[in-house]
């Protein structure tokens, strides 16, 4: 018996659910900031500026739920709370990097586009006749 072809371009394929889970904005950074290091959640969350305690603590729930993150609880006064990725997350560290390097590399070029464009609208709008004219 075949299985199914996975298509995250059909809503009812759970595919759809693993795509909306990495293409997550805090999915991305935590998964990027963990792909060379083990960190503690507060070196985290200095890492990923933005984030909120809530966002992080909730980010990374479902990233362990998902196999991505593995959480290490150190036995020690304070406990010790350590985060990883799994071979699994991994795996997904080279996209996501090669992704951010992508952004930052091309940062420039997004920025001239999106002025040329508001130019282009801004001159539009004063070429149109008045309406009340």
């Amino acid at each position: 018996m075949r299985k199914p072809k996975a298509d995250v371009l059909d809503q009812s394929c759970p595919s759809r659910q693993v795509l909306n889970r990495i293409a997550d904005k805090w999915t991305a950074l935590v998964i990027y900031a963990l792909s060379d290091q083990t960190l503690r959640f507060s070196e985290l969350r200095r890492r990923i500026s933005g984030v909120s305690q809530k966002m992080l603590t909730q980010t990374l729930r479902r990233l362990e739920r998902d196999g991505l993150v593995e959480r290490t609880v150190y036995p020690v006064v304070p406990p010790r709370v350590e985060y990883r990725l799994t071979r699994l997350g991994a795996s997904l560290g080279e996209p996501l990097s090669a992704l951010c390097r992508w952004a930052e590399h091309r940062l420039p070029q997004m920025l001239a586009a999106r002025e040329r464009s508001q130019l282009k609208a801004s001159a539009e709008r004063h070429s149109r006749p008045d309406p009340g004219t």
